[in-house]
């Protein structure tokens, strides 16, 4: 399932303070903006894991196992925050507020892969990219 870490300062001094976001392999990532009341995401993916940082705003992350659609989970994200999802793990971004976050993944997003690894999958009632595949089994 999802998990959520709070990043607090790893440093703080009078010039401001340092937040160390991430460490480990990643090979894309983007800075998404989202307004208050759309969705994104309702998928899936393959092979990719990957993380949410929020910079600004909040959101509810929704997720399920899609191999065991039962095992659903609802977080609640705020700035500072870093949601970690794993392959597999279906998950959708409800957003409570205008919002800001880096999006971090394992594999690259150039043109053909994005599609190629991620799976469309209604976690929540909201946007599907019609450009995804869809999977044979949808959340109920």
């Amino acid at each position: 399932m999802e998990s959520i870490r709070r990043i607090d300062p790893a440093v703080t001094d009078v010039r401001g303070e340092i937040h160390n976001i991430f460490e480990g392999r990643i090979e894309h990532t983007s800075l998404i903006t989202s307004k208050k009341g759309t969705v994104r995401a309702n998928h899936y993916h393959k092979q990719d894991h990957q993380y949410i940082y929020l910079v600004s705003g909040a959101f509810n992350s929704h997720s399920l196992d899609t191999r065991d659609a039962s095992k659903r989970q609802v977080l609640q994200v705020k700035p500072g925050d870093i949601v970690e999802t794993p392959a597999y793990i279906a998950h959708a971004q409800e957003f409570t507020e205008d919002s800001v976050f880096l999006a971090l993944t394992t594999c690259q997003r150039e043109s053909g892969k994005y599609e190629e690894d991620t799976i469309s999958y209604q976690v929540i009632e909201g946007y599907i990219n019609p450009a995804l595949k869809k999977a044979e089994l949808q959340a109920q």
